[in-house]
């Protein structure tokens, strides 16, 4: 026979079971709640530092002239009107902590005649933390902005090279600092390999020739024009750069695109190509962080 007070006992302990129960699943599905607005959150904060979290390298590069030997040049490229803190203040941090002696501006700074408001804190920081240097991009032709930003850049302090170049003396030694215009120009501008020749006919055919040049991809005309060191951007590093890959995505859209970052021997001559810093919508970046490279003559 059943035991009647067990029985009693057994279905008051029954709800208070369920109870117990359903406050499990309620806990366990909490938990899983939180642990997965967790997950969001981290890989929202990983996505934001792929677009915001500075970052550098250091290049060497051989063959200069010897009173340049040691000589730092950071590289700023493909910002698009892109603003790391308020007045760019942490990229001009950012860019103290390098140290440079120079700050080369390799183009697109900006994308949009609505972004020429951010160009004079960026300017007038950059020039004076070194010399400041700059040449158009393709993307300030198209904006229709290169008169008026070049007149505001030289106002704020950075020299603008628009195929023209100036001569650095340190140390004793000499180099030619050349400044291309991108191809989106006038026409009948001169072009890189004119450039190169009419600054060894004035400084002599010896003279260390150190091209800003916008393209990364215009590498061949750098070596016809026996530029001795290039130092461009435009692809973005690829956007998204993965194991093995210079990137994934070129500047035309193109797959796979080769010459995106870092050093690169040519047929005469070396080239740099920094990543950049800004980007268009709706392009991202992965594996391919916000990039000042800092290139060390030696």
């Amino acid at each position: 026979m059943i035991d009647e007070r067990a029985w009693q006992e057994w279905e008051e302990a029954s709800p208070r079971r369920q109870r117990t129960r359903k406050k499990r699943r309620r806990g366990r599905a909490l938990r899983r709640f939180l642990a997965a607005v967790l997950v969001l959150c981290a890989l929202a904060g990983w996505f934001w530092w792929q677009q915001n979290g500075l970052s550098t390298e250091t290049i060497s590069v051989s063959g200069a002239p010897e009173g340049f030997r040691g000589y730092r040049i950071a590289v700023i490229s493909d910002l698009h009107g892109k603003e790391f803190g308020e007045g760019n203040e942490t990229l001009l941090s950012f860019v103290k902590g390098l140290k440079p002696d120079l700050i080369a501006m390799v183009g697109d700074l900006i994308h949009d005649p609505a972004q020429m408001a951010m160009v004079p804190p960026v300017a007038k920081g950059l020039a004076a933390i070194a010399p400041t240097y700059y040449v158009t991009g393709n993307h300030e032709w198209a904006a229709g902005v290169v008169r008026e930003l070049e007149d505001l850049l030289e106002s704020c302090g950075v020299a603008v090279l628009s195929n023209d170049y100036v001569t650095l003396t340190r140390g004793g030694s000499t180099l030619a600092l050349l400044g291309a215009e991108d191809s989106n120009g006038y026409a009948d501008q001169e072009t890189v390999e004119e450039l190169a020749q009419r600054a060894r006919r004035r400084e002599g055919k010896d003279t260390y020739l150190l091209l800003l040049s916008h393209r990364n991809n215009r590498y061949k005309e750098y070596a016809r024009a026996k530029a001795d060191l290039t130092l461009a951007g435009h692809a973005h590093g690829g956007l998204i750069r993965l194991p093995g890959t210079d990137g994934l995505i070129g500047p035309r859209r193109e797959w796979m695109p080769d010459y995106t970052a870092g050093l690169y021997p040519l047929e005469y001559g070396q080239m740099v190509v920094s990543r950049g810093l800004g980007g268009q919508f709706p392009t991202f970046r992965l594996l391919n962080r916000p990039d000042v490279p800092l290139v060390v003559l030696q």
